[in-house]
């Protein structure tokens, strides 16, 4: 009688276990599906901004052609931040930040002309470009709130020990880097 009921608990507590084995790791592979969708809209966004980068610097270029070294930075940036994006988490990173200091130089180029301003297309571009660039931020944000859960998740007691079971790895933040954030707190500045 007291060997079935050892028994009986005994069942008990490996079922509750496989049962909290099973919720956790499926919670973490939530969490994981959840990170790729998130990375999947910060890609979604960046390539929007892709897409309207050309159109705005051939509106410029009409407007302020000697301003060619910017405008050709602002394509270099694109090109680097494009082929960035078969790299690691932190080289799009840099790439695409580098990507969002040219464009505050090209709207700030564009401050100096006045009928390029005026230009209906331009300013359509500067909206979407701007609406896009805040959509980034808001996509990345996303991405590095589900990050962050995940990594909670692999690194908490006791979720730690089925993520290491299971071998689930930390996910990179989509972040500045010192220099980059240092740059970022800055004011454009244009000089002729």
């Amino acid at each position: 009688m007291i060997a079935l009921a050892v028994a009986v608990i005994l069942l008990v507590v490996i079922i509750i276990l496989a049962v909290y084995v099973v919720a956790v790791y499926n919670g973490l592979i939530v969490g994981r599906n959840r990170v790729k969708e998130a990375f999947s809209d910060v890609n979604i966004q960046l390539k929007r901004r892709y897409d309207l980068i050309p159109n705005l610097v051939e509106t410029v270029k009409g407007y302020a052609s000697h301003e060619s070294q910017t405008l050709e930075k602002v394509i270099q940036a694109r090109n680097m931040a494009m082929a960035a994006q078969k790299g690691d988490l932190k080289e799009q990173a840099k790439a695409e930040n580098i990507l969002s200091g040219t464009l505050k130089s090209l709207f700030a180029v564009s401050e100096n002309y006045p009928e390029l301003k005026a230009n209906e297309n331009f300013l359509k571009l500067q909206f979407e470009l701007t609406d896009t660039e805040d959509k980034i931020k808001a996509a990345r944000r996303f991405y590095n709130t589900n990050v962050l859960a995940l990594n909670n998740k692999i690194e908490m007691f006791p979720s730690n020990i089925i993520a290491s079971m299971f071998a689930f790895k930390k996910q990179e933040f989509f972040e500045l880097d010192e220099d980059e954030a240092q740059a970022a707190k800055k004011a454009v500045q244009v000089k002729f």
